[in-house]
């Protein structure tokens, strides 16, 4: 019983981690877009974007005030990458 509990531990465990990546001199805005990307292995990106131009155009921002880049990753297998912009 302990060593299941343990495996199931041990493949849901994941790290999230939120980094600044720029700030302007435009005031905070409401409005917040993001932009995804998911790999695997730390090198198997298919399809993605998650620019910083694709995060602001799913938030309807034209004017930035602030960038961070969100990263997850479960055990070297699956990594995701999430763009934050705010702005108006």
């Amino acid at each position: 019983m302990f060593m299941a509990v343990l495996v199931t531990a041990i493949l849901i465990t994941s790290c999230s981690v939120t980094l600044p990546v720029t700030a302007t001199s435009n005031a905070v805005g409401s409005k917040v877009g993001t932009a995804k990307a998911r790999g695997y292995f730390h090198i198997l990106f298919f399809d993605a974007d998650a620019s910083i131009k694709t995060a602001a155009k799913n938030g309807g921002i034209t004017k930035i005030s602030t960038v961070d880049v969100k990263r997850t990753d479960v055990l070297g297998i699956v990594t995701s990458f999430e763009t934050i912009v705010t702005g108006e």
